[in-house]
């Protein structure tokens, strides 16, 4: 029902949403000689906040064309190489030619990024995209919304997730690398132990995890203690809303992602307002830079999927409440995962000191958990005065959080 009532919010303001186009365009036409008084910029800038709030936001476009290496422009083309109804592997390509013209001439690690399955799409990565492309060949798991995916096409939990990061590997080749970005930490973990296990050729060389919730009993935070104080009933009854049409995936059970959304908002309340006060004043200053600087953010931050059913419960199950994996339990299809296997796999974790979703502790604690990796294939890094998105973005993963993984990876690469 709430998804329902949901999307007829949406609808109903409508005729709102088109009042306040229009009232924008009348208030920023340059012909209209009143639209440069305060009147006027304060009616312009009041419409086209309300327009922005209330509009759809779509799936982002990765918008990566080029990067720039050794002071060279190398274009970069986006390739589908495999898929299932929940995932792409996109393939970021760079230009050969423009590699050699820009003095690179050795072959690049493969580097499987896997994106967060939380409520926002992985073009958050953009920038984390962006930097990896500079010394490797990048792939992605761009997940699908799953309320565009029919019922007929089945089920996709915790499982499913583990399944598909091996299948991805498969599909990228012998001993790429593997950096996790938050959520994905324990399955991704989970499948490199049962590689690990069969001996598979295509294992990965090294695993990253950055901000993960590995173990969670460490150093809690508002999230953790969420799941912890609320029975997983809770959950399944609240948090989990059927599809509504006309979308491909009617009748499928789902935790919108307009709730995360919500709930990821909530936690930081003052500061969301401030920015579109600051937008609202930017648009009327006419403060071209503080406009584009504040919608770049929120496209990508209010645009958001829904996770199915069965894999959000499972994750706040296994991950926040038994704690499956760190305890050793987690089983796949009936078989245990064993964290002992891996003993020729690298090993990075990143932390941010000032992480409000996975707490310091949290995705180090994948260094007690694996023991038999030597301690030569190991790297703990914790960046001081980093939140949970400057972990894999922005000034600090650029500058300092980046260059660390690199040379991880460039190091990793020399030993095999």
């Amino acid at each position: 029902m709430l998804y329902l009532l949901h999307e007829m919010a949406y609808y109903s303001a409508a005729p709102l949403r088109g009042v306040a186009q229009m009232t924008r365009d009348f208030w920023g036409n340059k012909a209209n000689p009143a639209a440069e008084t305060p009147f006027g910029r304060k009616m312009y800038a009041s419409a086209e906040l309300f327009s922005t709030v209330t509009r759809r936001y779509g799936k982002p476009d990765w918008r990566i064309d080029s990067v720039a290496i050794n002071g060279k422009d190398v274009r970069v083309q986006t390739i589908e190489d495999w898929s299932s109804p929940w995932v792409k592997l996109v393939r970021f390509q760079r230009d050969t030619t423009d590699l050699r013209r820009a003095g690179v001439k050795k072959p690049a690690p493969a580097v499987l990024i896997v994106a967060p399955l939380s409520g926002h799409y992985a073009t958050l990565l953009r920038g984390t995209v962006q930097e990896f492309l500079l010394d490797h060949d990048v792939y992605v798991t761009d997940w699908v919304n799953a309320r565009q995916v029919p019922v007929l096409e089945g089920r996709f939990d915790f499982y499913s997730f583990i399944d598909h990061i091996r299948d991805m590997l498969k599909v990228i080749g012998a001993r790429a690398h593997v950096v996790a970005v938050c959520q994905p930490g324990p399955p991704t973990l989970a499948a490199a132990c049962l590689m690990a296990e069969d001996n598979d050729p295509c294992r990965p060389a090294s695993m990253t995890f950055m901000g993960s919730p590995i173990d969670a009993r460490f150093n809690p935070t508002i999230t953790n203690d969420l799941a912890q104080e609320k029975p997983f009933t809770w959950f399944k009854s609240n948090m989990v809303h059927n599809v509504p049409p006309p979308y491909p995936g009617v009748g499928r059970r789902v935790y919108p992602g307009f709730v995360q959304l919500y709930s990821f908002m909530s936690m930081n309340e003052e500061r969301h307002k401030d920015a579109h006060w600051s937008y609202f004043n930017s648009l009327v200053d006419d403060d071209g830079d503080g406009i584009e600087k504040h919608l770049e953010f929120y496209d990508e931050y209010l645009s958001v999927l829904d996770l199915t059913e069965e894999f959000y419960l499972q994750t706040i199950d296994l991950v926040f409440q038994k704690f499956a994996l760190p305890k050793g339990e987690l089983t796949h299809h009936g078989r245990p995962v064993r964290l002992d296997a891996v003993t020729d796999i690298a090993l990075m974790t990143v932390e941010g000191e000032k992480d409000d979703i996975s707490g310091v502790g949290q995705t180090q604690a994948a260094h007690a958990m694996c023991p038999n990796i030597p301690e030569d294939m190991r790297e703990l890094y914790v960046q001081p005065g980093a939140g949970h998105y400057g972990v894999f973005n922005g000034r600090r993963f650029r500058e300092s959080i980046y260059p660390k993984i690199r040379d991880f990876i460039a190091r990793t690469e020399a030993a095999l």
